[in-house]
């Protein structure tokens, strides 16, 4: 894993992060405890700041950027999944960031919703909560269900597992 510092900001890790070997975090990143960032993730955080929430996973190759006075948040139990970028953006507990999607400057995604695989949330969007979106632009088409967080929950649960074997390998 490569933890570099920017100028004085450097990363900060909480209780059983993870982070794989193949990752990069730079400048004023925060892991809360059991967080996991998993291979090829980048984590850029020289201008503002970017926090991960507890329990949160950031998949492999995903990035986040966090540009001069937007920082990027991502709340505690949430999964970004592969290659999602997210650019000075807002993301409530217990959410979803599908595959490949993308969340730009100004975006707030409210608390137990679920973004779709490739959608794309175009600045300054404000999702509400309990929302399912997707789309080119992304757009809400229903509320999340009992299902939809029960997966995301469950989803959670394994990837802590594997975030703790992987841990006690290295």
């Amino acid at each position: 894993m490569v933890l570099r510092r920017y100028g004085d900001k450097k990363p900060s890790l909480g209780a059983g992060v993870f982070v794989d070997e193949s990752a990069v975090v730079i400048g004023e990143v925060k892991l809360h405890d059991k967080a996991s960032v998993w291979p090829g993730v980048v984590l850029r955080a020289d201008d503002a700041s970017v926090e991960i929430g507890r329990g949160s996973a950031i998949m492999d190759t995903a990035f986040a950027e966090a540009p001069r006075g937007r920082p990027v948040i991502v709340g505690d139990r949430c999964i970004v999944s592969h290659s999602a970028v997210l650019h000075g953006c807002r993301i409530g507990d217990e959410c979803l960031i599908g595959i490949g999607s993308i969340v730009l400057d100004g975006v707030s995604i409210g608390e137990r919703s679920v973004l779709a695989a490739g959608s794309l949330v175009t600045p300054g969007t404000k999702i509400p909560p309990d929302s399912f979106v997707m789309g080119v632009p992304a757009r809400v088409t229903r509320a999340t269900t009992q299902a939809d967080l029960k997966w995301l929950r469950d989803e959670l649960m394994i990837l802590e597992e594997k975030a703790a074997r992987y841990r006690a390998q290295s």
